[in-house]
């Protein structure tokens, strides 16, 4: 797994519409509202996009030469480049939400003295699995 990858991108500009965002060596799309808004969402779709191959244990396919991309009067190809540690550990340490049942009282005692809920539901979490700090860092958790 590389940590950078490039790939060329074709932004699209017709009258009234966003930018459209192609990138022809994955088959995937965005768009943007102006050039730095479809550029923002092009890294984006770039990033989760290699993160999934990756995951699933997909080829990366090579990409194409800027010169070699067949663009029309209204399109032009920009090199889209994409971090992939920081993709990765963004999805990696995600949060999820879960609900939970307090009894009242509990509850009540609890926002009496400004219990981070999340943060105590971690904590004990972390305790039950004897998950350590250095251990919970490495793995993810």
């Amino acid at each position: 797994m590389k940590d950078k990858y490039y790939f060329p991108a074709v932004f699209g500009y017709a009258p009234g519409e966003e930018i459209s965002v192609v990138f022809p060596d994955l088959g995937v799309a965005s768009s943007g509202t102006d050039d730095a808004d479809a550029l923002s969402s092009a890294k984006e779709l770039l990033g989760v996009t290699i993160f999934g191959l990756e995951e699933d244990g997909e080829p990366i396919p090579e990409p194409s030469r800027l010169n070699e991309i067949a663009l029309d009067s209204n399109e032009r190809a920009v090199l889209v480049e994409v971090f992939m540690p920081s993709i990765r550990m963004a999805n990696v340490n995600r949060s999820v939400t879960r609900t939970v049942t307090l009894p009242a009282w509990l509850n009540a005692l609890a926002l009496e003295n400004n219990i981070n809920f999340s943060q105590t539901l971690q904590d004990a979490l972390r305790e039950k699995l004897r998950i350590t700090p250095l251990h919970s860092a490495a793995s993810g958790r």
